[in-house]
């Protein structure tokens, strides 16, 4: 049966109207997420790089200074503290978060009972769902020199009491600890799901070819689970380096600026001593340099994760 041309062009307007209205009804959807996201993210990112060229103290009006505020960040002593206090908190939390994650999932996704993998995700993910205030409080009992049962227990192996939160020699070190106690089963879930949508046909096929336990994880699991690997390194790269909560319990920044993070040393020039202007400049720093270690991830990316 043919229709005639007036019937086509009835019918073609109709299904344009109906696409017309399915499109409204999708930019109907998203406005709401993209109205908050431009009012609470790009408004204030704008708003924080404004100010940064300014002197502002939030009592008097803000007075324009260019860019004497990023002059001021290369000879701040302080700055070059907490920033290094931020990249090795960085580097090594995020190693232990997503190494010790991909071990403890690769374990757990090893053949066993069902109510042994349930009973080991959940005791593993379980300190993820503690509030992150209530961790620090719990660790701070435990790392207290004198009554904490860490050293309680050291005292038994003729160890003397260790300053942890005290000493700059220990006290990153805790705090890493606290850290990976707290993160590390959120990195273990995700990478539990993606050993879970890796084929058996492929170990299959290994261990027909002679492969043993190591050549399958080495030349099977880990180039198909490259995305989730590089998910969870975005994930905990962006996390450390804006870690604030946990120090601020633990030490508040002590002893001196030893434990001290660059999020922590903007609130304190924002919100204690009024700085506004020079406090969105180090702001504005922090924000270059996830993008960027977020850009060279991506670039890098590339070259090593392997998408089916």
């Amino acid at each position: 049966m043919t229709l005639s041309p007036s019937t086509r062009r009835a019918s073609g307007g109709w299904l344009q109207k109906e696409s017309q209205r399915e499109a409204l009804a999708g930019y109907l959807f998203i406005l709401p997420t993209f109205l908050g996201y431009t009012i609470f993210i790009v408004g204030p990112i704008f708003a924080a790089i404004g100010i940064s060229f300014t002197s502002y103290d939030i009592l008097s009006p803000a007075k324009f200074v260019g860019v004497q505020n990023y002059v001021d960040l290369l000879s701040d002593p302080r700055l070059r503290q907490v920033y290094w206090n931020t990249i090795y908190f960085t580097v090594v939390a995020v190693t232990l978060n997503v190494g010790i994650g991909l071990l403890l999932a690769v374990l757990i996704n090893r053949h066993m009972p069902s109510f042994l993998k349930y009973l080991f995700r959940t005791a593993y993910f379980f300190p993820v769902l503690v509030a992150l205030a209530y961790s620090a409080i719990i660790w701070q009992y435990l790392y207290q020199k004198d009554t904490g049962i860490i050293n309680y227990y050291l005292h038994f192996l003729n160890i003397a009491p260790i300053p942890w939160l005290s000493s700059p020699q220990w006290v990153m070190p805790s705090i890493i600890v606290m850290d990976v106690w707290k993160n590390t089963g959120f990195a273990m879930l995700v990478f539990l799901a993606g050993l879970q949508g890796i084929s058996p046909d492929y170990y299959e096929s290994a261990a027909l070819d002679g492969a043993n336990r190591w050549q399958s994880f080495r030349y099977i699991t880990l180039p198909l689970i490259t995305p989730t690997l590089f998910f969870n390194v975005i994930i905990y790269m962006i996390g450390a380096l804006q870690v604030f909560d946990s120090i601020v319990v633990l030490t508040q920044g002590g002893p001196g600026d030893s434990s001290r993070s660059l999020v922590m040393y903007i609130y304190e020039k924002a919100f204690q001593v009024f700085q506004m202007g020079y406090a969105s400049a180090i702001s504005i720093t922090l924000f270059v340099v996830i993008m960027i270690l977020t850009l060279i991830q991506f670039r890098v990316g590339r070259s090593w994760v392997h998408y089916e």
